[in-house]
């Protein structure tokens, strides 16, 4: 399963997008501030940001500017602000994709598993792979023949 971070400060879509996302076999951390949401990260175990531009403390492009000087981890800015410079802005700072407030949940999940499976392709694959006689084991790197 897929952790993704989301750093929104509206405390009532958080819990709903944690909830709807479940349904994907995706798990949503959610943060409302900045500091929470870069302090969370460290973790280490985040697939994917999900940015809000407008946020208390620092702006969006703010926390994308400081994600990417550490981390290629994907970010998808999700916004109210839909103007095209910053949506240019966003993009140009490292961000991977921008959706625009309101949004359709299901669209917002779509974009993440897509971006999901460009740059983590081999996360749905098993470690063992049979082919008649041969084995294959990516985690030992190994092959046998039985």
């Amino acid at each position: 399963m897929h952790r993704i971070l989301l750093i929104d400060d509206d405390e009532q879509l958080v819990p709903r997008l944690v909830t709807y996302f479940r349904r994907f076999d995706l798990d949503l951390v959610g943060r409302t501030r900045p500091s929470e949401g870069l302090l969370r990260l460290q973790d280490g175990d985040i697939a994917m940001v999900i940015l809000d531009i407008m946020l208390p403390e620092m702006d969006g492009f703010e926390v994308c500017r400081r994600i990417r000087k550490q981390s290629g981890i994907p970010i998808l800015m999700l916004t109210a602000r839909g103007e095209v410079t910053d949506r240019v802005v966003g993009l140009e700072l490292g961000a991977d994709d921008y959706l625009a407030k309101p949004f359709e949940p299901r669209e917002l999940v779509a974009r993440v598993q897509s971006i999901l499976r460009r740059t983590q392709p081999d996360a749905h694959l098993s470690d063992r792979f049979d082919f008649g006689d041969l084995v294959v084991d990516r985690k030992k790197r190994q092959v046998s023949v039985l």
